[in-house]
């Protein structure tokens, strides 16, 4: 019989670590700066912050949206016009491919990166070292 923890318990044996994981229809996966700011360049990143806003004040990457990671799960149930209306954004789709999420070290961008994915969102990416990775990639701190 085929075993889902059988499969992941090779893959994981064999590469040491995994970019992406799943349970059923949830995956969730990791995207590092350089990656992003390529996607960024082609101007197809859909990018959400979920620090708090006295976090963001203090710097953000271009283009990104805040929700908090306290709001997030409420607000990806939103109809898409009333989470457009609420976030000057479009709501991504279930199968976007270019949806991440951050926060400032990684610890609640993998929390909001698990909640999109328990909500259908099938490659959503957590940002590999948040936004202080970023900022010192960009020189900003």
């Amino acid at each position: 019989m085929f075993s889902v923890r059988r499969l992941a318990a090779q893959f994981f044996s064999v590469t040491g670590q995994a970019k992406i994981y799943s349970a059923g229809t949830m995956s969730a996966g990791n995207i590092s700066c350089e990656e992003l700011k390529k996607l960024q360049e082609c101007g197809t990143a859909q990018v959400f912050d979920v620090r708090n806003p006295e976090e963001v004040e203090r710097g953000k990457i271009p283009g990104a949206v805040n929700i908090p990671v306290a709001e997030f799960e409420k607000a990806f149930q939103l109809d898409p016009e009333i989470f457009e209306k609420t976030y000057k954004v479009q709501k991504p789709r279930e199968e976007a491919e270019n949806f991440v999420v951050h926060c400032q070290m990684g610890r609640r961008g993998a929390q909001a990166a698990q909640i999109a994915a328990s909500l259908g969102y099938k490659r959503v990416r957590n940002l590999t070292g948040g936004y202080k990775e970023w900022a010192e990639m960009e020189g900003a701190h």
